[in-house]
């Protein structure tokens, strides 16, 4: 996997709009402090400050606003400002001939899972983590996002759980938001999960949707070849387990027992305040024992 350069004082990163419309006072112009906070030096797209529907302005305009950054070699990192639905309506239409030639991060999660996974099937790492709408959730979260960019060392622990399956590999991590991991196959976004630790979480959902995508990977083939799976938080969901007769742990449960790679859950990734960033692509060692689980990153 190629990965972009570690962010530096002084370097131009972007904030744009790529799916729902978002509130800029509310949440712009905070992320954008905390950003100069860095040393980093900000460009905002139009689309910030634009509406149209629930989309953050049309898909022309937000397809328009995100290639324009892609294209800039100076901008070394793009950040999604939200994350809600819109970024697949013209993912197809996005060029990454100069992104290639110049490499940069992409930052976000749920809805932006597209995006990733897009930049990730192309052979490009990218970053999984908090948005300028999220920044102010928690802070080590924030600075989990910070380290990353700058090209620190992170190392993640979340406590034991009863549903986990022991075990340690070493192998690339990819994932995301489970719905879009499940609507982009067939689709030149699709993941190829071979050997890779897989992460999924989601939000706003009912267990049998969840079960619905969880069938849909078991089917296509993307679990049985999995070295690891953790899996989030899967948040305000719609129903209660007995209304459809399995928790979340034990539909991932039912949907992995042929399989004997280790399984973490509860890890500290999705829509709760706890969303630590990942680099997507990089190679990391998740360990699973009876009394914490890690997952480390060089």
């Amino acid at each position: 996997m190629i990965r972009p350069n570690a962010l530096q004082a002084g370097d131009t990163v972007a904030i744009t709009a790529l799916a729902s419309k978002i509130d800029y006072d509310q949440y712009v112009i905070p992320a954008r402090e905390i950003l100069e906070s860095w040393g980093l030096n900000v460009v905002e797209s139009k689309s910030l400050n634009e509406s149209f529907h629930g989309f953050a302005g049309p898909d022309t305009r937000r397809c328009e606003d995100f290639q324009q950054f892609l294209d800039d070699p100076s901008v070394k990192a793009i950040f999604s400002a939200r994350g809600g639905y819109g970024t697949t309506r013209f993912l197809d239409e996005i060029n990454y001939e100069a992104f290639g030639k110049s490499p940069k991060w992409i930052v976000g999660f749920s809805d932006i899972t597209a995006v990733l996974c897009d930049v990730y099937a192309l052979g490009y790492e990218s970053i999984h983590g908090p948005m300028p709408k999220t920044f102010a959730w928690d802070e080590f979260s924030l600075q989990s996002l910070r380290k990353v960019l700058f090209g620190e060392s992170v190392r993640y622990q979340s406590p034991p759980q009863a549903f986990n399956r022991l075990g340690q590999v070493q192998a690339p991590l990819i994932g995301g938001n489970l719905c879009l991991l499940s609507h982009l196959m067939g689709t030149r976004s699709e993941i190829n999960t071979e050997g890779c630790i897989l992460f999924m979480e989601d939000t706003d959902e009912y267990h049998y949707a969840l079960d619905r995508y969880l069938v849909h990977l078991h089917r296509a083939g993307k679990l049985g070849n999995l070295a690891g799976l953790l899996v989030g938080s899967f948040s305000d969901l719609k129903d209660q387990p007995e209304d459809f007769g399995s928790s979340i742990y034990e539909i991932v449960r039912y949907w992995t027992d042929a399989y004997d790679f280790p399984i973490a859950f509860d890890f500290p990734v999705g829509h709760e305040a706890v969303n630590v960033a990942l680099p997507l692509g990089r190679t990391a060692e998740l360990t699973v024992t009876a009394q914490e689980t890690t997952l480390a990153f060089s």
